[in-house]
């Protein structure tokens, strides 16, 4: 590998190489360059297995997008690794309230983690639309609860939260959504793996569709 290489053209080359390792596959020519930057950004090929998208989720994300609907995510990691000049280029606010005090006050008073706390104010705020939680399974199970107990319709979830306890189960859940809430799209995967970095470049492949698109 040459070191003179620009970043563009070691992220060519990636992907690249990322295509030719994988080879045929089952996804469409929209949902590919979300999957595949998430194999770039963890350098996982299960995610070319692993992933899911509900039926609207890419033409329901892209729009919000546009429109700059707001953007939540569940970590501060998360909300770093989303492209700033894009959000600034559709006016999308982004937060993250896992560190807000009122929301770590709050968590302690209760006795629940802080996570919940913060998606509770997230959806409390109705420019919110875009959920990202790629941490906190936590997170995501109080989503879900909010979806089928107090009527919040989220413009897109992504799901992809990390870890033994709770990940893989809080994205059953999330599929299981579907079927109950078909109005309520979402891109998850299977199985324990995720991370905030992951949920980062879902949102960074959908805002650079969002540009191809305007």
């Amino acid at each position: 590998m040459s070191v003179h290489l620009s970043p563009e053209e070691i992220e060519a080359e990636s992907f690249r190489l990322i295509e030719a390792e994988v080879g045929p596959h089952p996804w469409s020519p929209a949902e590919w360059p979300v999957v595949r930057r998430v194999i770039h950004t963890a350098a996982d090929f299960e995610y070319a297995r692993s992933m899911v998208f509900s039926s609207t989720a890419l033409s329901r994300g892209v729009k919000a997008l546009q429109k700059g609907r707001g953007i939540v995510t569940d970590t501060t990691m998360a909300l770093s690794g989303i492209s700033k000049p894009r959000l600034a280029k559709f006016g999308i606010p982004a937060a993250c309230f896992v560190a807000d005090h009122e929301v770590a006050r709050q968590a302690r008073e209760q006795g629940v983690t802080r996570s919940i706390l913060a998606m509770r104010k997230a959806t409390a705020d109705s420019g919110n639309g875009i959920f990202v939680i790629g941490n906190a399974p936590t997170a995501l199970f109080e989503l879900l609860r909010q979806v089928r107990e107090e009527g919040v319709r989220p413009d897109l979830i992504i799901g992809l939260p990390v870890g033994f306890v709770g990940a893989a189960e809080s994205k059953e859940a999330l599929l299981a959504l579907e079927e109950e809430f078909p109005e309520v799209p979402f891109i998850t995967n299977r199985g324990r793996k995720g991370g905030s970095n992951v949920a980062a470049a879902v949102v960074n492949a959908l805002m650079i569709m969002a540009e191809e698109r305007v």
